[in-house]
């Protein structure tokens, strides 16, 4: 009743009315106030303690109003059921959830495993379509080639044509006028001329009248071809041309990359010598004669005076000489006392190689096989530098021969026979065996290229890996500028390197002496029979098994295939080489042909015959599998 009263009270100013505020409203108020300021806003729960702060909130209302206390107790009864129910549905929904995202991780993962493996496909159809497209544009040139020999021609039947209608009135000339002197055969010979006389200015002038059009029309023609085509360049012309700017800008990137090297290994030579002079500089300073001589013992020659014919000639050949010098006497000395040996030669015979064609006996020269060595580097020096000059390369057995005969004139049959007797009796030799091999025609002829090619570029990189300029790398940078130089080599591949070169070396230490593996690269004046050969051997032939592998790969795409043409040996390329380029696919299909690249259409040979010339030339891949 008093609530009642309160409610009915006259409109009042603000503070009156808040004076009128229920205690027990205000009690419920800091309460809540309270226990809010109370609850832990970081705690993941915060909205259950909320809720729960307000549920006791409701509670203490509900005891307080006795009157009301059932309706609102079913009001929060309701409230509790529903908010139960609902947490209920939340907990049948997360599992739901978890297993929602999980769906979505493994599409997405699937979806992406999709996309890899058809991005090599993808890759594959793109190159083929633009190889086809290459071909639809050289046909679409040929077609327009074909039109304008189409338009030549017809222009040669017009010309043609007005040559037969010339020839034709001329005939009917000719005809009118045998028609004339038959006719007037049987008159007597007065009229005859008289008639002659009368018909001779009609015909030269239907003659002339005829001759006036024809020139006329000539030249009308010839001023229409000079203004059309006097600033025109035949498209033969054209094509030489471009081909000869294709050609010198290659020959320009070639002449560029072969300068830099030099130029790497004239500053790598330099830095040699510099480390030479200043350890022959330390050696000759004084107190290091005592460990020189014992270092070096000096031998002793009076043990050959017996072989040099006595004391006296022995002090006469080797007086004021050094010892390199008594030693080639004393090998001369003893060479001469070896029987001579001669070789027949084996004639002019279609058969026989055209750098032993020769007659008659000639004299073994007695080679040793540093000269050898030097002879076929300078042979394979000269050889490269006619490659890069000359678009058509002569076979090495041709150009052999030319060399020895610039070299030796008349004498070339005496060095062509000792040189090839020294040759077969030192096939062991890495470089002798393939220059041998090469020659008779076992391998081909790239196959050296592309081995000095790999070890320039590798002697290159390691150079560059070398900041200090010392001459040393430690076994992580000699590794790194393996792994760069060779970037599809295998882990192992690149630890056999590594343990090749501390076995060559002698050596587990930290650092490497990477010029001592490179002697007969960077000193190839010199004889390099010597023992660091391991390391440059194991690149070798780890090249020729790769070389081997990629071939076998090709087997096996062409396996059940009688014959190959061009067509479908570059699709298989591409197929199992990506990244390899147009020039090398151009250039091992030649090879695989044995014929220039624009003369490889129609062409079908035998799958044998193209695997084996591919096993043995500069074959290799481009890129990763």
């Amino acid at each position: 009743m008093s609530v009642r009263k309160e409610f009915k009270i006259p409109p009042t100013s603000h503070s009156e009315r808040s004076l009128t505020r229920p205690r027990f409203l205000e009690h419920l108020e800091c309460y809540l106030k309270r226990e809010l300021e109370g609850l832990d806003i970081h705690d993941p729960k915060i909205q259950q303690l909320r809720l729960q702060v307000y549920q006791e909130v409701f509670g203490y209302l509900i005891d307080e109003f006795k009157t009301y206390k059932p309706i609102f107790s079913a009001i929060k009864k309701e409230y509790d059921i529903t908010l139960a129910s609902q947490r209920e549905q939340i907990r049948d929904l997360l599992p739901l959830r978890e297993k929602l995202v999980l769906v979505s991780e493994q599409c997405e993962k699937r979806v992406l495993d999709l996309m890899v493996q058809e991005r090599d496909e993808i890759r594959a159809l793109k190159q083929e379509c633009q190889r086809l497209q290459c071909i639809i544009e050289r046909m679409n040139e040929q077609q327009s080639a074909l039109q304008i020999q189409v338009d030549h021609l017809k222009k040669d039947l017009a010309i043609q044509y007005e040559l037969y209608r010339e020839e034709r009135d001329a005939r009917k000339l000719l005809i009118l006028k045998i028609s004339t002197m038959h006719s007037s055969q049987d008159v007597e010979d007065d009229d005859k001329k008289e008639d002659m006389e009368a018909e001779d200015p009609v015909m030269v002038k239907m003659a002339l009248q005829v001759c006036r059009e024809d020139l006329t029309k000539a030249q009308v023609e010839l001023n229409r071809l000079q203004a059309e085509y006097s600033d025109v360049v035949s498209r033969r012309d054209w094509e030489s041309l471009n081909g000869f700017h294709e050609e010198t800008l290659r020959k320009l990137e070639t002449f560029q990359a072969d300068f830099d090297l030099m130029k790497t290994e004239y500053d790598t030579l330099l830095e040699v010598h510099r480390q030479s002079v200043n350890s022959n500089q330390s050696l000759l300073q004084p107190g290091s004669n005592e460990n020189h001589t014992a270092t070096t013992p000096r031998p002793n020659w009076e043990l050959c005076s017996d072989i040099l014919g006595g004391n006296e000639r022995h002090t006469e050949l080797f007086e004021r000489q050094s010892s390199q010098k008594k030693l080639e006497i004393l090998l001369q000395e003893m060479n001469s006392q070896v029987p001579d040996q001669f070789f027949n030669g084996l004639g002019f015979s279609s058969d026989v190689p055209i750098y032993l064609r020769y007659e008659g006996t000639f004299k073994d020269l007695k080679l040793r096989k540093a000269d050898v060595v030097r002879i076929i580097k300078d042979i394979w020096r000269e050889k490269t530098a006619e490659n890069e000059n000359n678009d058509d390369c002569r076979d090495l057995k041709v150009f052999l021969h030319s060399y020895l005969v610039d070299q030796f004139k008349e004498k070339a049959g005496q060095w062509v026979y000792s040189l090839i007797e020294i040759i077969k009796n030192n096939l062991s030799d890495d470089l002798i065996c393939l220059f041998n091999d090469i020659l008779t025609g076992k391998v081909d002829e790239s196959l050296y290229h592309g081995q000095t090619q790999l070890m320039s570029h590798l002697l290159k990189v390691v150079i560059q890996s070398d900041i200090k300029e010392c001459g040393l790398l430690t076994v992580s940078e000699f590794s790194d500028a393996l792994r760069k130089a060779l970037p599809l080599k295998s882990d192992q591949a690149i630890q056999e390197l590594l343990a090749a070169a501390h076995t060559e070396l002698e050596s587990n230490g930290e650092r490497i002496a990477y010029q001592t593996l490179f002697t007969e690269m960077l000193f190839p004046i010199q004889d390099t029979d010597g023992k660091h050969k391991e390391f440059l051997s194991l690149v070798k032939q780890q090249a020729t098994a790769e070389r081997l592998q990629y071939v076998s790969e090709l087997r096996i795409q062409l396996e059940g295939k009688g014959t190959v043409n061009a067509e479908d040996l570059r699709t298989v390329f591409i197929t199992i080489d990506p990244s390899l380029d147009s020039a090398s696919l151009d250039r091992n299909l030649s090879v695989a042909f044995q014929t220039k690249v624009w003369e490889l259409q129609d062409l079908d040979v035998n799958t044998e015959v193209v695997l084996q010339r591919l096993s043995v030339a500069d074959v290799k891949r481009a890129g990763p599998k």
